[in-house]
């Protein structure tokens, strides 16, 4: 009974080494080594070096001068210069909820009073409500609004969409996508 009671404590020991040490160290050094941008959250920052968003979490745009973002269930941020929390989640709001067809409804409306022909993720918020990135197409639908409100020639806007949609992932996986945080503040710099 001795000998299994060792035994017990001696893989119990092992195998918090190896799950509680070793391999979070692994990750860490491999994340640092090979992705520190992503590692450390693919962090933003401005020309003064104060960090303004992640290229991963989307922020909320409202203005006419800016590409629009998905919907979200949750807020990005809890203040006007806040940088986004790390809350996600969905509505967990069902298709046929009263809610969530009204808020569809009048982001639908929403979008064609700016003259911007309704896509599916400009509608939809996404399974993590955290989602950037929306489809060049809702990105395009939303061109001639900006290209009006900043005075600038469609020409330019439509490169800048272009130079900023990232493609499918290995070539394969996915659908192309326009990142706004990133396109917005490109826009900025125009």
């Amino acid at each position: 009974m001795i000998r299994d009671i060792t035994t017990s404590i001696r893989t119990t020991v092992v195998l918090w080494l190896l799950t509680a040490l070793i391999y979070p160290m692994l990750i860490f050094a491999i994340g640092q080594g090979f992705f520190p941008t992503q590692a450390n959250g693919s962090l933003i920052t401005n020309d003064q070096g104060q960090i303004i968003g992640s290229a991963l979490i989307g922020q909320t745009f409202s203005s006419d001068e800016y590409f629009w973002s998905r919907p979200s269930a949750i807020d990005y941020s809890q203040g006007e210069d806040a940088a986004p929390t790390g809350i996600s989640g969905a509505s967990n709001l069902a298709p046929s909820n009263a809610a969530l067809l009204e808020r569809i409804q009048s982001e639908a409306e929403r979008l064609q009073a700016a003259g911007i022909e309704p896509t599916a993720d400009l509608l939809y918020s996404s399974g993590s409500g955290l989602d950037p990135h929306i489809s060049p197409a809702s990105a395009f639908n939303q061109l001639d609004r900006i290209a009006a409100v900043r005075n600038l020639a469609p020409d330019n806007l439509q490169t800048l969409i272009e130079q900023h949609t990232e493609g499918r992932f290995l070539g394969i996986f996915g659908e192309p996508a326009v990142n706004t945080v990133t396109l917005n503040l490109a826009l900025d710099q125009l």
